[in-house]
């Protein structure tokens, strides 16, 4: 509490910075719905004089219908509206004068144009995908089939991203991405951030922002850009929410469902939600091992090994906030969130360990049970205060976490010879796993505009962070318990300090923009059991640059340049040793150093729906996955080290297209190679693949409330980090049909149709040679229904984005699925 208080003075304390100076423009405000009084998004806003009708500037209504020009010179204008499926329309004219600096307009209502086509009704709506400046946006709503997908499948219908057999994401081919939900972490680590994303429902979800070059004002961890999920909050005054319910059946069932509720007057806004679901699935690994002697090319013997897994558990969350207005010029605001659960597997392996000529020297059976229970709770206190109408703003955050996670292991191994006898008594292995992590962070944000249409953003952030992990051994041989040398405690504190400044603006037809970010970084961990102690302290600059030109309506071309750097995660720091079997395991790495990377990409946009994207990027000292060997022990372990380098070239091309009035097809294809070199135990490690990715979504559009979509994906053999990944794809459709005056949706999907998703691959290096082939409970058919009650026309109303996005998407906690 006392660093949360010393975080609150920093941020009171800042707001004191004196600010620049203003400039008097004048300005002219609008907005724009349509007949039905809903607010209409990105309608095209043409400002035009009033004596020849010529034109001044162009713009676009932002996500309530809202628009603005400024810097307009003293006059006479009106303004002319136009939106797809909607009449045009115009304003009354008004003038700017010394008098009158600003002006706003009428509300403008657009009348609807439906056209009906046999059965089929074309009305106005967003695109399912929009490329805007900077990121590339996944519109949830835009399609009905959307309804009972849950964020995972979601973003595997993104664009550049992908998804692999344990719900790992990847952004165009990179590992890395940092995930943030509402601008803020989502707490999990990347096992459990794909559970928790395969138990958040479509229905509690606005749009997925995908930024490969973010701005300087976000965090610089993430080697390969940032996905933002956001969700739903509403600004229409009264009360209003959804409920959701569904059921998914693979070889075992899941069960999800909740509420989210939100309510608004004048002056207050109050927010949460409700979710939870029970899962059970299964996971089969088939691994293959060749051992070799000290010249790495002579055999020395092999393994194969077989595993299947149940896992279950079940989940519950919760959201509760409050915004309030105390004037048009200031708002604060606080949200909190938790996330609990408890998760269980039971593994059971069978290994046969062979001589060179493949004979079994001896069998191997592990039986184990784990469990686990995780807690994760954050909170976060804002506030905001506009100066006036030029944008002038100044906003503050303070943000707390709190996880606390308990691991159980009991794992049992019995050994046998070749005839299938028993050799001596079962070795019996307990684990006791406790995790505590707190998280203390502030920041502070500052944007100011000047004439001309340029414009400063600046802010200051601080976070401390400070884990405490243990384990805890109990080994048994058949005599006796005792304590294993294999027991650990690690201590692990961090702090980083960060400041930002860029500036924008446009000139005739170029955009240009140009950040650079500050970040120091002191560190220290303690490992007690030795009293081996680390400590770090380094600053970096990142900086972020982006010229953007107009040739035409149909022609804009940008270019981008960033630097970013992803640190390891805290949990990636220990140096604990976790158990799959007798044979496999993994082991954290405290000497790990942070990654850094260079990101160039060159885009070309034509007519608004076919994006070309050529991109470049080489990590430094990348922190790779790798599996190591012991020959004489035949076991095999993965842990994380810094690896030399890593290089990316790739070409990217998305088009978003109507067929006909009843067909939109949106097709992502990327083709790109991956590149890593450096050396392991002294031998030169080279690996490289060119790779395909690509996705396509049909969308129906049958008439009378019903919808169809048909998509899939697929990925040809690549590599990722040193294993290589042969290829793999789904086909996946789902029909929907509204009911209830289209305040509810029922929905029918089938997900790996043709049980496709099936995950193989192999890592050969110096003396490594493994195989693995996996699969999942993939195929699944699912029902849904989604029911929307209150006002529904609900645009999204203000939406916070926290100080601990980075600190917090570094933590591992429990639970999966």
């Amino acid at each position: 509490m006392n660093k949360l208080i010393t975080l609150l003075t920093i941020v009171i304390s800042t707001l004191s910075i004196p600010a620049f100076g203003q400039q008097k423009t004048g300005k002219i405000n609008g907005n724009v719905i349509d007949g039905d009084t809903k607010t209409i998004e990105a309608a095209s806003i043409t400002l035009l004089r009033a004596k020849d009708s010529s034109l001044v500037k162009l713009s676009a209504s932002d996500k309530t219908g809202k628009f603005s020009f400024e810097n307009i010179a003293e006059g006479k204008y009106f303004v002319a509206i136009s939106a797809v499926a909607h009449q045009k329309a115009y304003s009354e004219t008004v003038e700017l004068s010394a008098a009158h600096r600003e002006v706003t307009l009428k509300t403008i209502r657009l009348i609807p144009q439906a056209k009906t086509l046999g059965t089929v009704t074309v009305t106005s709506k967003r695109p399912l995908i929009e490329q805007r400046a900077g990121m590339t946006v996944l519109n949830v709503e835009a399609s009905p089939t959307n309804a009972g997908l849950n964020a995972l499948e979601l973003l595997e219908k993104s664009p550049g991203v992908t998804v692999d057999n344990d719900g790992n994401i990847s952004l165009k081919g990179k590992q890395g991405v940092l995930v943030l939900l509402d601008g803020k972490p989502t707490y999990m680590s990347a096992a459990d951030l794909a559970a928790f994303l395969r138990n958040m429902q479509s229905s509690n979800l606005d749009q997925i922002e995908i930024m490969t070059n973010p701005p300087a004002k976000y965090d610089a961890a993430g080697n390969s850009g940032i996905i933002n999920i956001k969700t739903k909050k509403g600004n229409i005054k009264g009360m209003n929410g959804t409920a959701n319910a569904g059921y998914t059946q693979g070889y075992y069932p899941r069960f999800n469902g909740g509420t989210n509720l939100n309510y608004r007057n004048n002056k207050l806004n109050l927010f949460g939600g409700v979710n939870g679901g029970t899962y059970e699935g299964y996971n089969q690994l088939n691994i293959g091992r060749k051992f070799y002697e000290s010249d790495h090319s002579t055999l020395a013997g092999t393994g194969d090994q077989f595993t299947h897994r149940l896992s279950k558990g079940n989940y519950e969350s919760f959201k509760a906030g409050m915004d309030y207005y105390f004037s048009k010029k200031d708002v604060a605001g606080f949200v909190v969130n938790g996330n609990f659960g408890n998760h269980s597997e039971v593994p059971t392996s069978t290994s046969n360990v062979r001589d060179a000529v493949g004979n079994i020297d001896y069998k191997l059976l592990s039986l184990a049970n784990n469990s686990s229970l995780y807690k994760n709770v954050s909170a976060n206190a804002n506030y905001k205060h506009t100066f006036d109408s030029t944008g002038r703003e100044i906003s503050a955050d303070a943000d707390y976490a709190y996880f606390n996670n308990r691991s159980n292991n009991n794992l049992n191994t019995q050994s046998f010879n070749a005839n299938d006898i028993k050799n001596g008594q079962d070795v019996n292995l307990l684990g006791d796993i406790p995790s505590k992590i707190s998280i203390y962070s502030a920041k502070i944000d500052y944007v100011h505009p000047f004439k001309g249409g340029f414009k400063l953003e600046s802010g200051l952030k601080t976070s401390f962070v400070h884990t405490d992990n243990q384990v805890e051994y109990l080994r048994n041989s058949g005599s006796r318990w005792s304590l294993d040398d294999r027991s650990n405690h690690f201590i692990y504190d961090e702090n980083i300090n960060a400041a930002y400044a860029i500036v924008s603006g446009k000139i005739k037809k170029w955009d240009l923009t140009a950040g650079l970010r500050l970040e120091n970084t002191v560190s220290k961990g303690h490992q007690v059991k030795n009293d081996s102690i680390f400590t770090r302290n380094y600053t970096n600059l990142f900086p972020n640059a982006g010229i953007g030109y107009s040739a035409n309506d149909k022609n804009q071309v940008n270019l981008s340049y960033s630097r970013r750097v992803s640190r390891p995660n805290y949990q990636d720091l220990n140096p604990f040793v976790y158990f799959l079997d007798s044979l496999t395991y993994s082991q954290g790495n405290p000497y790990l150093q942070p990654q850094f990377t260079h990101n160039f990409e060159l885009s070309h946009t034509y007519n608004k729906f076919l994006t070309t994207t050529l991109n470049y990027t080489r990590t430094n000292d990348i922190i790779t996955e790798l599996l190591k060997q012991d020959t004489e022990k035949k076991t095999t372990y993965q842990t994380r080290e810094n690896f030399s380098s890593m290089e990316q070239m790739g070409v990217a091309v998305m088009a978003n297209m109507p067929i006909k009035k009843w067909l939109n097809t949106n097709i992502y294809t990327n083709v790109f190679n991956n590149h890593y070199k450096g050396i392991y135990q002294s031998d030169p490690v080279n690996i490289q693949f060119t790779s395909f990715t690509g996705n396509i979504t049909n969308s129906f559009t049958l008439g009378k409330g019903w919808n169809a979509e048909i998509s899939g994906w697929y990925r040809s053999k690549g590599v990722e980090g040193l294993l290589v990944i042969n290829n793999m794809g789904a086909v996946n459709s789902a029909i929907t049909k509204q009911a209830f005056k289209k305040k509810g949706t029922f929905k029918l999907g089938i997900r790996d149709m043709f049980f496709t998703q099936k995950f193989s691959g192999y890592a050969k290096y110096s003396d490594v040679d493994v195989t693995i082939a996996g699969r999942r409970d993939s195929r699944q058919v699912n029902v849904s229904f989604t029911y929307r009650f209150g006002k529904t026309n609900i645009p999204s109303a203000r939406r916070k984005t926290g100080g601990a996005n980075d600190e917090q998407s570094r933590v591992q906690s429990g639970g999966g699925n």
